[in-house]
C-alpha cells in the first residue's frame, strides 16, 4: 500500500485518470492540478492550484507522458488555465520527491538536476515500452486501413527497426498474412528476424528493397526515408512514422511527391488511454513500493500489466 505516501499529478491527458485512481486505490493522499474541467469526480483526490505550499510536501510529482515543453509549460487537457512547471516549484520539492514522467525533454532534465531531484522516465523502461508497443501497434494498423484500400493480408509490408515496437509491429502485420521484411542494423537481428519468419535486411540497403512496397511502418527516430529514397518508392506507398518527433521520414519531400506519409507518436494514449494510462499506473505504483517488503504486491503490479496487454490484436475502427 502507499499509505502516507503524498502524490501531486501536475497536468495530462486521460492516462493519467488512470494513474490517479490507481494511486487512491493504493490508499495514497493524491493532490491533482489541472484537471478543473474535468465533469466527472475523482475519487479520493483533492483538486488543488498549482502552488509553492503544495509542493513542499510531495512525495512524488507525477508530470505527463511528455513531461513538460522548453519553457516548462505542461499540457494539461482537462484545465483551464496555463500550467508552467518552474524553477521555483522544483526548489520547494523536498529532497527526497522523485519527479515522474514518460519522456522529459531538455528543460525538465536540467531543472531537476539544478535541484538534485531524480527524475525517472518511465517510458524508457523496457517493460513499459514493450507494453506500450501493443497499443501503438493496433494504432498503426488502424491508420494503415484507413488510408489504403487493400487489404494488409497480402501487403508488402516494410519496418524499419527491430526495437521493441519494431518487434511488435512485425509481428501484428505477420499475424494478418502480410509479407514481412524488416529492416535491422545488426547480424543478431537478422537473425531474429529469419527465426520469426520475417525477410531481414540492413538499414543501408533500404534503396534497394522499395519496389513494390505497399505500406512502411518505421520506428528509427532518424532520418532514414530520405528524398533518395522516397524517389524509389511507388506513389501508392503509405509510410506509417512511429518515431518521436520529427521522426525519422523526409516529410516535406513525401508530399511533393505524394506519397502519404504520416507522423504517428503517441498512439497508446490515443488508440487505447485506458490501456496506457493502467500501464502507466503499474509502473509508477510498483517503483513507489520499492521499500516496501510485500514483495507479493510488487509481483502482483507486474502481473497485472501482463494481463493488460495478454490478448490477441483487435482492430476498433
Amino acid at each position: 500500500m502507499l499509505t502516507g505516501i503524498r502524490i501531486v499529478v501536475l497536468g495530462g491527458d486521460a492516462r493519467q485518470l488512470e494513474v490517479i485512481r490507481k494511486c487512491v486505490d493504493m490508499d495514497a493522499t493524491v493532490s491533482v492540478v489541472g484537471f478543473d474541467q474535468l465533469e466527472e469526480p475523482l475519487r479520493g483526490a483533492s483538486r488543488e492550484s498549482l502552488s509553492v505550499k503544495l509542493l513542499e510536501s510531495a512525495d512524488a510529482l507525477v508530470l505527463p507522458v511528455v513531461g513538460c515543453d522548453e519553457e516548462g509549460n505542461v499540457n494539461a487537457l482537462f484545465g483551464a488555465q496555463k500550467l508552467q512547471f518552474l524553477n521555483e516549484h522544483a526548489a520547494a520539492l523536498p529532497p527526497h520527491c522523485v519527479v515522474y514522467t514518460g519522456m522529459a525533454r531538455t528543460y525538465l532534465k536540467e531543472i531537476c538536476a539544478r535541484h538534485d531531484l531524480k527524475l525517472v522516465e518511465l517510458l524508457e523502461r523496457d517493460d513499459v515500452a514493450i507494453y506500450n508497443s501493443i497499443p501503438t501497434a493496433e494504432g498503426a494498423l488502424m491508420m494503415a486501413i484507413q488510408h489504403t484500400d487493400f487489404t494488409i493480408h497480402g501487403a508488402n509490408c516494410v519496418v524499419l527497426g527491430m526495437g521493441r515496437t519494431g518487434f511488435t509491429m512485425a509481428r501484428a502485420l505477420q499475424g494478418l498474412g502480410a509479407r514481412v521484411k524488416v529492416g535491422v542494423r545488426r547480424a543478431e537481428d537478422a537473425a531474429r528476424a529469419v527465426e520469426m519468419g520475417w525477410k531481414p535486411f540492413m538499414t543501408r540497403d533500404l534503396a534497394d528493397e522499395t519496389q513494390g512496397v505497399d505500406l512502411i511502418f518505421n520506428t528509427i527516430p532518424s532520418m532514414i526515408i530520405t528524398a533518395q529514397i522516397l524517389s524509389k518508392l511507388p506513389q501508392s506507398t503509405v509510410i506509417i512514422d512511429l518515431a518521436s518527433a520529427p521522426g525519422g521520414c523526409d516529410f516535406r519531400f513525401a508530399e511533393k511527391r505524394g506519397i502519404t506519409a504520416m507522423l504517428a507518436p503517441g498512439l497508446p494514449g490515443i488508440v487505447a488511454p485506458k490501456t496506457a494510462g493502467a500501464i502507466i499506473a503499474n509502473t509508477l505504483v510498483q517503483l513507489l513500493m520499492e521499500d516496501n517488503p510485500d514483495r507479493g504486491m510488487r509481483n502482483e503490479l507486474a502481473r497485472e500489466n501482463g494481463r493488460l496487454c495478454n490478448y490477441r490484436l483487435t482492430l476498433h475502427i
